[in-house]
């Protein structure tokens, strides 16, 4: 069984679940700030979700200096994660914790 990483810069955490990875994401890390809209959100996963969900790639290209294979990797992780766990229940998890 391979462990998801947290993904996080500078961060070594490995979970048994996508799931465990997202919340110890959003609960140990500080928010991101997005470049494009200045939203303030979840670093990791939640921060590749409103970035793919609310602004076109070019505007995240334009924003984070970022190219094609930037990109994809992060729909490849977006799209990974969101196949492996239940998004509503991270979000209630999340919710009842205090931390969306």
């Amino acid at each position: 069984m391979s462990l998801w990483k947290c993904g996080v810069a500078g961060c070594d955490g490995r979970f048994e679940t996508a799931a465990d990875a997202v919340i110890h994401q959003t609960v140990e890390h500080e928010r991101h700030e997005c470049r494009i809209c200045g939203t303030v959100v979840p670093e990791g996963y939640f921060a590749i979700r409103h970035a793919f969900e609310e602004h076109s790639r070019a505007e995240f290209v334009r924003a984070y200096d970022a190219n094609s294979s930037h990109v994809r990797e992060r729909e490849r992780v977006k799209d990974e994660i969101e196949s492996e766990m239940d998004l509503r229940s991270v979000v209630e998890t999340l919710e009842s914790r205090g931390a969306l």
